[in-house]
Order: structure tokens, then sequence, then C-alpha cells
């Protein structure tokens, strides 16, 4: 979501009986009973950005139709980029509905999209997981195993700036958030979504 945009959808999802259960630098969560809206201005995990999402909008998104009521959406490519970097870099795992999204709206212009935002890395991971899964050798949820999320982070690190200028955030969601450590090693050590 853009993030000017941020107050008007905040405001129009507590009108429908959505509370704000979370605010962070780059997301708000909002929930009403078990449903769950994540409004995020920049993909990130632990503040930490993985994705340009100002530029994902402006240059990879597009008018749908949502129940009679134009809205602002990423384009099909742009989405299954966003699920295979989302997959990889913030939950560590990839789920069956993730295959799904990434091999049916699989086009060449996603392979262009992922080198554009430095995630090509997470994409193949994804890719060749969604293929072990569909082959049988593999289940979902996969669970991504820590070396090789060491190594992505540090390939990450390496290529995008925005990953590097943010990754000192991480220390800021430590001392902030009130159990951080164990969040992250739930995430970390977590078999399941």
């Amino acid at each position: 979501i853009h993030v000017g945009d941020i107050p008007k959808a905040v405001a129009k999802l507590k009108s429908i009986g959505f509370k704000i259960d979370v605010v962070e630098p780059y997301t708000v969560t909002l929930r009403r009973g078990g449903f769950i809206v994540d409004l995020y201005t920049y993909p990130a995990f632990a503040w930490i950005v993985y994705m340009d999402g100002q530029k994902l909008l402006k240059d990879y998104s597009e008018d749908i139709e949502v129940y009679g009521v134009l809205a602002r959406s990423l384009t099909r490519d742009a989405e299954v980029v966003v699920t295979a970097a989302h997959a990889v870099y913030k939950e560590l795992m990839v789920l069956l509905l993730d295959c799904i999204t990434i091999t049916k709206w699989f086009s060449s212009k996603v392979i262009d999209i992922a080198r554009e935002f430095t995630v090509e890395k997470s994409l193949e991971i994804a890719l060749d997981i969604c293929k072990a899964i569909e082959q049988g050798v593999a289940e979902a949820p996969y669970k991504i195993p820590l070396p090789h999320i060491a190594r992505l982070y540090l390939s990450k690190a390496v290529a995008d700036p925005y990953f590097r200028r943010t990754a000192l955030n991480i220390l800021r969601y430590l001392a902030k958030r009130r159990q951080s450590g164990y969040i992250i090693l739930w995430r970390l050590t977590r078999k399941s979504y």
C-alpha cells in the first residue's frame, strides 16, 4: 500500500469492525475475529526491508475490480515475485498456496522483476521447493533450513542497498518488542504457519 494511503485504509477497515493489532515501521496489522489484514508499505521482516514497496506500486500495479469497486493491486507477475520473497525472507517456509500462486502465474517477466528487486535467489529457492513438493519429494509447508537462510540473507545484504540500510533495524526491533527473542526463536524453529 502507498504510504500516503495508510490512514484512509486503516479508517475504512476500522469502520467495518477491524481493530489495529500491531503498528510497525513498514506494516500495520488489523484484525477482526480470526481474519487478519497486513498493510505493507515495504515488504519487510523484523523491520528489515527486502523489497522497495513503493517502486513495486509505481511500476507494477494495476486497477482491478473487487465487488464493483476499483482497487489498486500488484500485477500477477509482481505478485509472484512478492509471494516468493515473502515466503523465503519473512516466513522462512513455503506453503502449498505459495506454490500454487508461483507456478500458476509464473511467466518470463517474473524473472526480470525478481532481478530488478534483487530477490531472484528467493524465487529460485521457492521454485525448487515447489517442484520438490509437486514431485512428492517434499511436503508442504516446507521449512527452509537455517543454513540456507543465513546464506540467502548474506547474499541479499551484499546485493541490496535497502536491505543493508535497514539491517540494523533488527536491533531496534529486539529492543522495542516484548518477547522478541521468543518470537524470533519460534519463527526459526516452527514447523507450520
